[in-house]
């Protein structure tokens, strides 16, 4: 979410484009009516903050692209100061008696406003400042114009700068909320609601970001559980339930930092360890029988146990498409429990499971 804010800094190059060119024509435009040392320092100071502004600009675009930060401190305080330069503008026109160029350099502020708004809703605590040294010194030129009727100026400008900085914090008030159900809906479509392990739709999305990054090798453990059917028979799909929520920790914790865990529904579960040659792969298909019948499961006080039978397929025997490395170690799977042994790919590789007595509680 925080890069999303931050890339929302700098988007709309359009909007960024126009409000530069605007500011500096109009900074043009007054220093050749005025011909004052005063007009002249506004266009220099449009030229360069535009010349400084254009590059944070496109660097940041590229940073925030690649996943980094970028020159975001520097961007915001140009920023700042192009809104003091405006500010600046709209003071010395004011102040000068020059009603043309002081309505022609108010306007031009008052209708960067907008853009001001629109582009950085990202950050509405940088908007409220923004609109603050833009407009802020037409009221303050207009308590020393001499003029009366802009006295009215004093109190309309903190109106509109309240009222347009609370529209920018409810801007970004709203997109928080949208981006964070979004989030939530999105996690929600990728992992199981008991176990908060990936589902199918979460290990497809995964293995597709993998593969984008061109890592090692695979090796797909697709299990389901020895006598849990009794167990939700016998004593509850409660029960059942906790015996699934204490599989998958015990399975999280043998991929930790070396794969990803998956719930497919019921009690089908799959491991991808990554970087896991075919000795590799034994090792761990027999951890996996291990660590989920050895020890039993507490439910409401009783102790329940349960085995696993494992079907294994390799990627470097079967190939890297996730799809069908699951299809082959899901008939690994059917294979070894018809013939009471766990095995490595379809026929092949046989290896004895241990022993798994049937579920007893204790």
């Amino acid at each position: 979410m925080r890069r999303t804010l931050l890339h929302s800094l700098y988007a709309s190059l359009p909007i960024f484009a126009g409000g530069v060119l605007n500011t500096v024509a109009v900074s043009a435009l007054v220093a050749a009516r005025m011909h004052t040392t005063a007009a002249y320092l506004w266009v220099a100071l449009e030229v360069l903050l535009a010349a400084a502004r254009l590059p944070a600009l496109v660097l940041g675009r590229k940073a925030i692209a690649q996943g980094r930060r970028g020159p975001t401190d520097i961007y915001i305080s140009l920023a700042v100061l192009w809104a003091a330069s405006v500010g600046y503008g709209t003071f010395m026109c004011v102040a000068s008696g020059d009603w043309v160029a002081a309505a022609l350099a108010c306007l031009s502020a008052a209708a960067m406003v907008g853009g001001i708004c629109f582009r950085n809703f990202g950050a509405p605590r940088l908007v409220a400042v923004m609109i603050g040294l833009s407009l802020g010194p037409c009221a303050v030129a207009a308590a020393f114009s001499g003029q009366p009727v802009l006295l009215l100026v004093m109190f309309q400008i903190p109106f509109y700068l309240i009222s347009m900085s609370a529209a920018a914090f409810q801007l970004n008030r709203l997109l928080v909320r949208t981006m964070r159900a979004e989030m939530i809906n999105d996690h929600h479509a990728r992992h199981d609601p008991l176990t908060g392990l990936l589902n199918r739709s979460g290990l497809a999305r995964w293995a597709e970001d993998r593969m984008g990054h061109g890592q090692g090798a695979l090796a797909v453990f697709y299990l389901d559980l020895d006598w849990f059917k009794s167990i939700n028979d016998t004593l509850g799909h409660k029960a059942g339930d906790t015996v699934l929520v204490g599989v998958a920790e015990r399975l999280q914790q043998l991929a930790a930092g070396r794969g990803q865990v998956a719930r497919l529904g019921g009690d089908e579960f799959v491991l991808v360890a990554e970087a896991v040659d075919r000795g590799g792969a034994e090792l761990l298909k027999a951890r996996i029988s291990a660590a989920i019948a050895d020890r039993g499961y507490f439910v409401d006080g009783q102790q329940v146990h349960v085995g696993a039978s494992v079907g294994v397929a390799l990627s470097e025997e079967h190939g890297e498409d996730l799809p069908i490395l699951l299809e082959i170690a899901d008939l690994a799977l059917h294979h070894a429990k018809s013939s009471g042994r766990v095995v490595a790919g379809p026929l092949r590789m046989r290896e004895t499971a241990p022993d798994l007595a049937a579920p007893r509680v204790n």
